[in-house]
């Protein structure tokens, strides 16, 4: 992998927590709005810039990109964003603290480290950077005209990385210092510290060590990524006219801002599903086809949370049950039939009710794991929905293994925790 450091874009460390914002693509523009409210330095005004016009302004408005520029240049101006003077790596810790309701391992305290660094486009083009989603096109325009508009990447991508001992050993020394933020964002609860690596010899051994790793995984970014992508096509003026292809180049929009994470740190969270009506069926008829294809056990009104790979939570009626695909109705295998989201869509959401497209499905929802499965009964008991099922989450090695196989896993299967705050440092092209 080919990395390069940056000089990037960081609030000073008194501001920090007034700029950073949640991602862009967390919240829908009235919650940015709500978040930003009175804040005039919340990078929402640059990542959600609609929210700088009246209430109900598309977010993809005309007005809205070169609105963002413009909140780009005030932000410098104001010293709101100051840059490095030499080209710098960071490391960059999420902790989720001892008793926070997602409780990934327990009540313990769970921290992850990852490196901030200018990732290559032509590693993404040529599959070094690997996938696991399909991407929408009007997203990726989306965030390709954000990003050509104010030629920054305001937010970074999340990565994951076979995990490497010296890169673990180069962090621990880091981290030892002082952070230059360490702060806990609202509404999340999670804890975010940063620290700046600064030592030439360290960001150089680190570059080197990259260069060993034969590949990274997209963790959380899909879109943003293959929008970073097309932007450093965008941006390289000369074309092999015999190849047909554009040349390579070795500009700073040659690479974009992700933040790498060593894969054995990492957590994924369920991502549920709530469905607006049994097909017809009543919830008798309904538990008998499950039947066929699970070992179905009732639980009684207390919530119940799947406990194992194949095993899943269903509610409905007021009451929670246990499914247990049985033998024979999954392939081990393959790395996409052994998911829970496919015996899922298969064997209940298809078979049964009749959903055969999640993305476009009018009659499902979908619901991430941070929200609890307490939000899955309440969508149910206020009539909104009539079942949901909870899912156990799928691991970082079934990702690896899905993306190393060059297959795409199903729509909505993966939720990575905590997200990346943005506003924390900003990439520019030139």
């Amino acid at each position: 992998m080919r990395i390069k450091p940056f000089k990037g874009y960081r609030p000073p460390q008194e501001l920090v927590e007034k700029v950073s914002s949640r991602p862009y693509d967390v919240l829908n523009s009235e919650e940015a709005r709500e978040e930003a409210a009175g804040n005039e330095m919340s990078l929402y005004h640059i990542i959600k810039p609609e929210i700088n016009f009246p209430a109900g302004t598309d977010e993809h408005d005309a007005r809205v990109y070169p609105e963002a520029k413009q909140q780009l240049q005030r932000f410098k101006l104001k010293g709101w964003l100051v840059q490095d003077l030499e080209p710098k790596y960071y490391v960059y810790a999420q902790t989720i603290p001892q008793g926070h309701r997602l409780q990934i391992t327990g009540n313990g305290e769970k921290t992850q480290y990852g490196l901030v660094v200018g990732a290559w486009v032509d590693d993404y083009l040529e599959g070094r950077i690997k996938k696991h989603e399909l991407t929408r096109r009007d997203k990726e325009e989306d965030r390709m005209k954000h990003v050509l508009t104010l030629n920054a990447n305001m937010e970074p991508v999340f990565f994951a990385y076979p995990h490497r001992d010296d890169l673990d050993a180069i962090v621990a020394k880091v981290t030892k210092g002082k952070p230059e933020y360490d702060f806990v964002a609202a509404p999340e609860g999670f804890r975010h510290t940063f620290w700046v690596i600064d030592d030439k010899k360290t960001i150089d051994r680190i570059t080197e060590i990259f260069a060993e790793i034969p590949a990274m995984y997209i963790a959380d970014g899909h879109h943003r990524s293959a929008a970073a992508a097309r932007v450093g096509e965008e941006l390289r003026k000369n074309t092999d006219r015999s190849a047909g292809r554009v040349q390579k180049t070795d500009k700073e929009s040659d690479f974009f801002m992700a933040v790498c994470f060593p894969d054995n740190q990492l957590n994924i969270i369920d991502y549920n599903r709530v469905v607006k009506d049994l097909n017809g069926l009543t919830e008798a008829e309904f538990l008998a086809k499950l039947a066929e294809d699970f070992e179905v056990e009732e639980k009684g009104s207390e919530i119940y949370k799947p406990n194992k790979l194949h095993n899943f939570s269903l509610y409905l009626g007021g009451k929670w049950y246990s499914l247990t695909a049985k033998e024979g109705r999954y392939n081990d295998a393959d790395p996409i039939g052994v998911l829970d989201v496919t015996i899922s869509s298969n064997l209940i959401l298809d078979k049964i009710l009749g959903i055969k497209d999640l993305r476009s499905d009018k009659r499902i929802d979908f619901v991430g794991g941070i929200r609890g499965l307490g939000e899955l009964k309440s969508r149910v008991d206020s009539g909104e929905m009539k079942m949901a099922l909870a899912l156990y989450p799928v691991t970082m090695q079934q990702i690896i293994d899905i993306a190393d196989s060059g297959n795409i896993m199903p729509p909505k299967t993966t939720w990575f925790e905590p997200k990346l705050r943005s506003g924390l440092v900003v990439h520019e092209l030139e």
